[in-house]
């Protein structure tokens, strides 16, 4: 921390006393001399001291402007960055500039929280606009970044200097103080701020010299200036007041509002301000020592004089006022408050009485004198008083204005002006507040006052606040609304059993306005309701109480008692009928005991208001009912009585439904009567008794009295009355009807069912015979045995008298029956054989098929011996010639995969140009978008994509010239040699230059190799690739240095092996893709495609997105922090944990899945890894005998995992596993998932567990472990496959019987490029001296000029109207042009020369085919021997005939399928010639063991075995190779149809930017200007940062360095000129494309001129400001 000290020592504490000899040598506290070291950083801490007392004056003055305490001395860099400090220091001098309401984070709430943000910007340029609008030189401003990023804090503290003494001089804030040698740091501050200014990079600011430079800012004559400021501070010096009057008088001084009077004030205060100036230069220079001094370090500079002249003024000016306030003038107080030199702000005349209240009280309050900010702040509160005065008049009268006019949204709108000072206005109450206010106003007859409508609207916000809780629909909010005091209601229960009465009254009666247009209730409508609502709830609880007497006379069991009670008037009990008191006793008590007997509760229990009515309901009910069957049983009686009853009579009484008797029939009424007649004659002789009251009882056990005389009733017999004996009870009557009734149902039942009841009986008749049928079987079942004896013995006796009778017949008859016997065998042998033939004749097609299966079943016998057996007979070989033969299926399957061949490979380079376009194009953009650069660069790549394309038609030697056949044949013969014999271009791959390799690998070998489109070729290719990593890790040799590439084995896996990338990127191209995405596709596109999967095990990205997640769904700041450091302590929170260890339980289980998918795919990993991976393998092991087989295998899973399949599943978009537009990329999310899988994958092929910074994967240890073994043994399993011989069946002969020659397709370019590298390193590829590709590069010569190549091919002739940049055009663009090479082999030996024997014995095997073809024999000697008949000799013209005009097409056709060697020369031949040259050849092959007579010559016979098993599997390699290709094509197409969807996407994105630049186009005159030259000093722009240094020159002569840069007539280029001493010195073009390209490569720093580096993205930066105007 900063501490203040006394006055600094002379010599750092120790002083000799005067008068004594001084010998330094003596001197203890002299110390030693230092190294130049040491005072470098003796010097840099003084650096660093320095720059801490300059913080500290400026911490100092912020606080005394801004009034408010700053962060410490070393934490003041931190604490500005946010620039709110700065910002409010802006407000200080420029309110209006950034009002405070503006600044962002003005308590640094969110600071302190959640740190930097980037609005914090919007305060560091608030500052920065502040200080434009008081003035201040622009050369002292910093950049935004420069506090925002803290890239250049002492240019900050140095703008705050300059800023200060700006100020200062205006008389606008005080002056800094120099606290140089004033306070004291301790030595780790000190150096923690040395190594903050050496992290900074730059030059210290001159703070001592920013009075000079705001001196030089002036447009003045600064040799006046500086003479007239001499002049001021030597009259100061000599304390002359009149002289130093007349210096600050000087006009070239340049000073304002100097007063003569004040003159004497002038000189001290200067005086003063000098002296202080000068201790402090005093003190730096006895701390420092000697140092390059200015003559400003102990003179005023202009700004100061002016400063402190304005502090004079200030002064005086401020005791005046105080004199005129202790005067109470008025007069004389607004005088001083205008009077300019004070500067105060707002000051209104108007104001006077109020300004003279609050200075008035502010002086009082502070009890002194007050100074110029205290008066200024007066001012504002006495301007705030009055102007809220006159706006509360203005907005009552405009609330009058409103309410007159009846306009309620402008009432609404003048209620809710601030001014008005009212109480909260809502908007939805808009219609109460104008009807409400209108009627208070016309109930007082005039305007309301300010107090009125407070109150007013006080109530009315809260009756608005009522109708919204009303719309609520929560009964609670309606009662908090009713409670509110502001409401002004009365009697408002806040019981909440009246919240739910209130809302639903309430509602009701809004609904009921709402009929008529009103949408709101008033005050004294709430008000009404309330009474409604507690008036209701008065009225239930006295019925509450008349309930209690109700059960209370109930339990008396007094009636009349009960009667009273159900009377009561609370009770509002309907249709109480005081006559049925005794049945409401009744019925009463026995509700009240049922309910007792089923409640569970031992009290007794109270009967409800529903239940008393409901019995009261009942019971009148039921007296009604009694009445109504009384009556009627009393009529019944009356009519059986009387001596004229009829049955029409009877039936019309016992129907009436007030008696309810049933089981009536209309059919019964004579009967009914007399049944009821004799029983009412019978019930009269019974008793005595003959009252007139009769007895009925309910179902409840009620007794019901009536009388049959009065019809009263009663439920009690009345005293002294008697009951009638005689009547007919209704049970009685009911019974006698039912009676007859039944009897009558009887009676018709049995009439109708007749036919039933006879069939009833038939059945019965039926059982009882089946019953007796039944028992006679049983007997019969009994007594079978005996039953089936007898029968047996009469059977016997009858047919052993029929045939006694028969054989007596017979012998009488002898030669009669034998006759018929043998016509009867006739027959049936006749018929027999009939039938068979017939059999056949109707199966005659399955004969045939039965016949086919013998003779196809021989024929799969012979062929089974033609391809197992090692010594086939000439008879089965003969029955299979035909195969060799050439048919029209063969021939256009051969067209049709020549040509697939060429469009695969045309259609390769294509996308491969298309490819490395688009991502140049990709970078373009990038850096478009990222500098807004001009788009002449990317609109003319743009063009280039447009004009790609497939490339002219291939050229081959068909289309040359007999003269110029010889170039071509001899290129042919070369690519032949170079195809088939890896060594040479092995030797050249290392013989390059490494970062050729993959350009020659892209351009030559995959076409040397069609991109290994057959099976040949990729065979070759493999070889090659073997070869070459042979090469490479064994025994590479480069020129006369010998020894191993791979010094260590690891360095396969650190490094990047040549041969290893080439293999990788060949398998990953067309060749691959499909294995790839087969293995990849359904892995990876069930991870993207499942949008339930989030895999995050960063445990920081976890924490922020918890904390983030947490406060969208709380809506509530979080307590904890945004940013945590390390990854521990993000794992210390139980939530990150979880989420944490979630993610990896799932990471676990989808590498699992991924890496089983992976091994059990192992067979559709294409040959050529597991080939390249296996030769790996055994090279290792050979080279490294000693390493441990796990580290070998590590080798192999890193090229199978790491090199083929890793990059894949990282980016699957980018390497076609899945398909993604190009408008639609994959997500974050999905790129992360697949990375973190990736991630753990590479862990299980390296085996390596998770540890360190990756201590929390640390779970996924075991799983690694356990999978690394099951990965080892994958890559063993990778390893296995058969060599490239076995797997291709594919020999060095098999060039001689393959019917046609090979094929590429190379660009010319590509030809010279390879016959260029020859001839460099022709050397290293063939050392020995008798090696053939010396004589094939000796009959090319020199590579020819791609124009030569051009003309000699006849691709070309040069227009004679052409000029040089269109021919340069045209030959470029032919340099692309493919020529098809028909490769052939210049060592072949001719037909005739018999040295060779294999030649020899591949055209003897020929010509016997031809023989054998024509002539059988079981035995070559035997075919050769026996002489042709002349059809066999015909058959062999013919068949000679044939295979020349197949030939003849072929060669018309495609001129590439021609065969290899010419075949036809002896097939010419008479058939006994070719015989006897099959003979001669014969004994010259058995002479050299090829051949042996003694076995028939059977390997000859075997070899033409080999060749029609090898035909067969050659027809089968190409219909593979056509579906190959043909899918191939398919998926190249593809992706050339997504490339050519990017480029419209491209297209239309350049299309839309050059719009937008056409609309965005400058005016002329802008236009004109930036083309004009800038020029800038070379320390200007040192000072912006764009040089750094200047190699020879020092930054004090960088002032004589002037740079020109002026853009020149190329777009995008300009000429940067230097200029020493106004000498020319040099000139260099810079594009601005390059600088780009220089910035996304990361390059900050260039040189220019060869001595000047500057800073490329500062220099962007400077070109697009004053060029392009961004």
């Amino acid at each position: 921390m900063a501490t203040t000290n006394g006055d600094t020592d002379l010599a750092d504490g120790h002083n000799p006393q005067n008068g004594a000899v001084y010998d330094p040598t003596a001197d203890p506290y002299v110390p030693e001399r230092q190294s130049a070291d040491d005072m470098d950083e003796q010097r840099n801490k003084n650096i660093a001291y320095q720059y801490l007392c300059h913080l500290e004056e400026a911490k100092k003055w912020i606080e005394a402007c801004i009034d408010e305490e700053m962060p410490p001395t070393t934490e003041l860099e931190e604490g500005l960055r946010n620039g709110v400090y700065l910002a409010k220091l802006g407000h200080y001098y420029a309110p209006s500039k950034v009002p405070l309401k503006r600044i962002y984070d003005r308590e640094q709430t969110k600071y302190t929280s959640k740190g930097l943000h980037f609005r914090h910007t919007d305060n560091i340029n608030y500052w920065l606009r502040s200080m434009e609008d008081v003035g201040l030189p622009q050369i002292f401003y910093p950049e935004t970044t420069d506090v925002y990023d803290r890239k250049n804090m002492p240019r900050v503290v140095y703008c705050v200097h300059a800023l200060s003494l700006y100020l200062f001089k205006l008389g606008k804030a005080p002056q800094i103080q120099n606290l140089y040698g004033k306070v004291d740091f301790t030595e780790e501050e000190i150096s923690i701020m040395q190594m903050e200014l050496e992290k900074y990079g730059i030059q210290m600011p001159a703070f001592g010299k920013i009075g000079g430079i705001l001196a030089e800012n002036m447009s003045v004559d600064e040799a006046a200036l500086h003479a007239a400021v001499i002049a001021i501070n030597e009259a100061v010096e000599r304390e002359n007041a009149d002289e130093t009057l007349g210096a600050l008088q000087n006009a070239n001084a340049l000073l304002v509002n100097v007063d003569p009077e004040d003159k004497q004030e002038y000189q001290n205060e200067l005086f003063s301000a000098k002296e202080e100036k000068k201790e402090n230069a005093l003190n730096k220079s006895l701390r420092e020592g000697e140092v390059d001094s200015d003559v400003y370090d102990t003179l005023l500079t202009q700004a100061e004089i002016q400063g402190n002249i304005n502090k004079v003024n200030i002064a005086l000016e401020v005791a005046s006022l105080n004199e005129a306030l202790e005067n109470q003038n008025a007069n004389v107080v607004l005088k001083a408050l205008s009077n300019k030199i004070l500067g105060l702000k707002n000051v209104d005349p108007d104001n006077i009485e109020w300004y003279m209240k609050e200075l008035q009280a502010a002086r009082d309050a502070k009890g002194q004198r007050l100074d110029k900010d205290e008066i200024q702040a007066s001012i504002n509160a006495a301007n705030a008083k009055a102007k809220s005065e006159k706006d509360l008049s203005k907005a009552v009268a405009d609330i009058n204005a409103a309410i007159c006019a009846e306009n309620s949204a402008e009432t609404l709108k003048a209620l809710k002006r601030p001014e008005a000072n009212l109480p909260k206005v809502h908007d939805n109450g808009e219609q109460l507040y104008q009807s409400e206010l209108k009627e208070i106003r016309d109930t007082n007859e005039e305007d309301l006052n300010h107090q009125q409508l407070s109150v007013a609207v006080q109530v009315l916000s809260a009756v608005v606040l009522i109708n919204d809780a009303l719309n609520t629909g929560s009964s609670d909010e309606t009662i908090n609304a009713l409670l509110n005091p502001d409401a002004a209601l009365d009697d408002v229960e806040s019981d909440l059993s009246y919240a739910e009465r209130y809302y639903s009254t309430l509602t009701a009666a809004r609904q009921t306005k709402a009929e008529d247009g009103i949408n709101f209730l008033t005050q004294e409508e709430v008000q009404q309701c309330i009474e409604i609502v507690n008036q209701t709830v008065h009225e239930e609880q006295e019925r509450i109480l008349a309930i209690t007497a109700i059960n209370e006379a109930i339990d008396e069991g007094d009636a009349d008692m009960t009667l009273s009670a159900l009377q009561m008037q609370y009770a509002k009990l309907n249709d109480v009928e005081p006559h049925e008191a005794v049945l409401y006793q009744k019925q009463l008590h026995a509700e009240k005991e049922k309910k007792a007997a089923n409640s569970e509760d031992e009290s007794d229990p109270m009967l409800w208001l529903d239940e008393i009515q409901s019995t009261v309901n009942s019971c009148n009910k039921t007296a009604a009912d009694f009445n109504k069957l009384a009556y009627g049983v009393a009529l019944i009686n009356t009519v059986l009585s009387s001596p004229d009853a009829t049955p029409e009579s009877v039936m019309k009484v016992i129907t009436d439904s007030g008696v309810g008797l049933h089981s009536i029939t209309a059919e019964c009424g004579a009967e009914y009567l007399k049944e009821l007649t004799a029983a009412k004659k019978a019930k009269d002789l019974e008793g005595d008794e003959d009252g007139d009251w009769v007895c009925h009882t309910t179902k409840d056990g009620h007794n019901y009295y009536y009388n049959i005389k009065t019809n009263e009733s009663a439920w009690v017999l009345p005293e002294g009355a008697a009951l009638n004996c005689h009547q007919l009870t209704k049970e009685e009557i009911q019974a006698i009807l039912t009676r007859v009734t039944s009897a009558h149902d009887r009676q018709l039942l049995f009439k109708s069912n007749e036919d039933k009841i006879i069939t009833l009986q038939a059945h019965t008749r039926g059982m009882i015979a089946r019953k007796s049928f039944h028992e006679r079987m049983d007997f019969i079942r009994r007594q079978l045995p005996a039953i089936i004896k007898l029968q047996s013995w009469l059977k016997g006796v009858t047919q052993r008298r029929i045939y006694k009778d028969r054989l007596e017949y017979l012998n009488t008859q002898e030669e009669a029956t034998i006759k018929v016997q043998s016509l009867a065998r006739m027959m049936a042998a006749r018929n027999k054989y009939k039938k068979r033939q017939q059999y056949f004749r109707d199966h005659v097609k399955e004969v045939v098929q039965i016949q086919a299966f013998f003779r196809s079943n021989q024929a799969r016998n012979d062929y089974h011996i033609l391809i197992s057996s090692n010594n086939p007979p000439l008879k089965v070989v003969r029955k299979y010639m035909h195969l060799l033969d050439r048919n029209e299926m063969d021939l256009s399957e051969e067209l049709e995969l020549h040509g697939l061949k060429a469009k695969v490979v045309k259609q390769i380079r294509s996308n491969v140009q298309l490819e490395n376009d688009l991502s140049a194009m990709d970078i373009k953009i990038g850096l478009l978008v990222k500098n807004r650069i001009t788009l002449q660069d990317v609109v003319t790549h743009s063009k280039k994509l447009k004009t790609a394309d497939m490339g002219r038609p291939a050229s081959g030697i068909k289309s040359l010239s007999k003269e110029k056949r010889h170039m071509l044949e001899s290129y042919q013969h070369l690519f032949y040699q170079l195809q088939t014999n890896p060594n040479y271009l092995a030797k050249l791959i290392f013989a390059m230059p490494q970062v050729k390799t993959t350009k020659f690998l892209e351009s030559v070998i995959l076409s040397l190799y069609n991109y290994a489109a057959n099976q040949r070729e990729e065979y070759l290719l493999l070889k090659l690739f073997k070869t070459a990593l042979e090469e490479e890790i064994n025994h590479l040799l480069i020129g006369a240095e010998k020894g191993s590439k791979v010094d260590k084995m690891m360095e396969i896996i650190t490094g990047n092996p040549m041969v290893i990338k080439m293999v990788v990127t060949f398998n990953r191209g067309a060749k691959g893709q499909s294995s790839l995405r087969s293995i990849l596709q359904p892995l990876v596109k069930e991870i993207m495609d499942d949008k339930n999967i989030n895999i995050n095990t960063n445990p920081i990205d976890v924490y922020k997105t918890w904390i983030n997640q947490q406060e969208t769904e709380t809506g509530e700041a979080t307590d904890l922090p945004y940013e945590v450091s390390t990854a521990a302590a993000a794992m210390g929170h139980n939530e990150v944990t979880n989420r944490v260890q979630e993610s990896i339980t799932k990471l676990s289980s989808l590498s699992d899945k991924f890496l089983s998918s992976i091994i059990a795919a192992i067979d559709d990993i294409p040959y050529g890894m597991r080939y390249i991976a296996k030769t790996l393998r055994n090279s290792l092991t050979e080279k490294f005998p000693d390493a441990a087989s796990d580290d070998i295998l590590k080798i192999v899973g890193n090229l199978i995992y790491y090199r083929f399949m890793n990059p894949a599943i990282v980016a699957p978009d980018a390497f076609d596993i899945v398909d993604v537009g190009a408008q639609k990329g994959m997500t974050t999310e999905q790129r992360r998932n697949l990375g973190s899988i990736a991630k753990v994958l590479q862990s299980v092929a390296s085996g390596k567990t998770f540890g360190g910074d990756s201590d929390h994967l640390s779970g996924l240890n075991k799983f690694v472990l356990n999978a690394h073994e099951r990965f080892k043994a994958f890559c063993i399993k990778v390893c296995d496959v058969p060599e490239l011989d076995d797997r291709f069946n594919i020999n060095e002969y098999s060039d001689f019987v393959n019917p046609t020659k090979p094929v590429v397709y190379m660009s010319v370019q590509e030809i010279l490029d390879t016959h260029a590298l020859l001839m460099e390193h022709e050397e290293i590829v063939a050392p020995e001296t008798d090696d053939r590709l010396h004589e094939l590069l000796s009959d090319l010569g020199d590579p020819p000029s791609i124009q030569d190549l051009i003309v000699v091919l006849s691709l070309w002739h040069a227009p004679v109207d052409t000029n040089e940049q269109q021919a340069e055009a045209l030959l470029t663009n032919l340099a692309k042009s493919e020529i098809s090479l028909t490769l052939t082999n210049k060592f072949e030996i001719a037909g005739d020369d018999d040295t060779d024997m294999v030649q020899l014995f591949i055209r003897t095997k020929r010509l016997l085919v031809d023989v054998i073809r024509v002539q059988p024999g079981e035995t070559v000697p035997q075919v050769l021997k026996t002489p042709a008949t002349e059809e066999q000799k015909d058959e062999h013209i013919a068949l000679v005939s044939k295979r020349v005009k197949q030939d003849e097409k072929a060669t018309k056709d495609d001129d590439k399928l021609q065969r290899t060697m010419s075949v036809l020369h002896d097939s010419k031949l008479p058939l006994e010639s070719i015989k006897r040259k099959i003979e001669k050849n014969l004994a010259t092959l058995e002479e050299a063991k090829h051949v042996s007579s003694s076995d028939n010559y059977q390997a000859m016979v075997t070899s033409i075995a080999h060749d029609i098993r090898n035909q067969r599997r050659y027809r089968n390699q190409r219909k593979q190779e056509l579906l190959k290709l043909r899918a191939t094509m398919n998926g190249l197409e593809s992706k050339s149809g997504f490339y050519q969807e990017q480029i419209d996407f491209y297209n239309k994105y350049i299309e839309t930017c050059m719009l937008n630049l056409q609309t965005k186009t400058k005016k002329s005159k802008e236009s004109k200007k930036k083309n004009e030259a800038i020029k800038y000093t070379g320390a200007r722009l040192h000072e912006k940062g764009i040089i750094l240094e200047i190699e020879g020159l020092s930054e004090n002569q960088f002032k004589n360095v002037l740079f020109e840069i002026s853009p020149v007539a190329l777009a995008g280029t300009f000429e940067v000129t230097a200029h020493f001493l106004g000498v020319k010195m040099d000139t260099v073009q810079i594009v601005f494309s390059d600088l780009l390209q220089l910035q996304y490569d990361g390059v900050a720093v260039m040189k220019m001129f060869s001595r000047a580096k500057v800073n490329v993205n500062l220099l962007i930066f400077l070109l697009n400001k004053k060029f392009y105007g961004k």
